[in-house]
């Protein structure tokens, strides 16, 4: 499996790990404050400005601040959500042309393993990825755009 990531990775370049960790993050919450960012990825505060500032200049991400401007809120670019379409389609074909190689019974036990280990570890389910890329990101309440 760790293979199967790493591969479909895009190059460092574009996006780093930590930089993508964001990314699936603000896809699975959406809109969130800087705070909630930080907390969610258990990092320091200071570590998610960084991050936010490099992920603003690839364009992936949009910041603005609520309407009281005591909180800067996150929210998904398009080519965010491009790129991680394209990762997410990738890592499904390999992970399909992997099981196509296993008999029926040997197929049927690791995709139930897969989703057992998915639901316990709190991941997305399949089903619901499409959806979270597709929708519009859901404003945080009250924003502005940064002046």
């Amino acid at each position: 499996m760790i293979a199967i990531a790493a591969r479909s990775m895009p190059d460092s370049d574009e996006v780093t790990l930590a930089q993508y960790r964001a990314l699936v993050v603000l896809t699975s919450h959406g809109p969130l404050t800087a705070g909630r960012l930080s907390e969610l990825l258990d990092v320091h505060p200071s570590t998610t400005t960084r991050l936010v500032d490099r992920l603003l200049s690839k364009r992936f991400i949009k910041r603005s601040t609520t309407s009281d401007r005591r909180e800067v809120v996150i929210t998904l670019e398009p080519a965010a959500i491009r790129l991680l379409e394209a990762v997410t389609s990738d890592r499904l074909r390999q992970i399909r042309s992997i099981i196509a190689r296993l008999s029926p019974d040997e197929a049927d036990n690791v995709v139930t393993a897969f989703r057992a280990f998915s639901e316990a570890a709190g991941e997305i389910p399949d089903s619901r990825w499409s959806a979270l890329l597709d929708a519009p990101a859901e404003p945080y309440p009250q924003t502005t755009e940064p002046t």
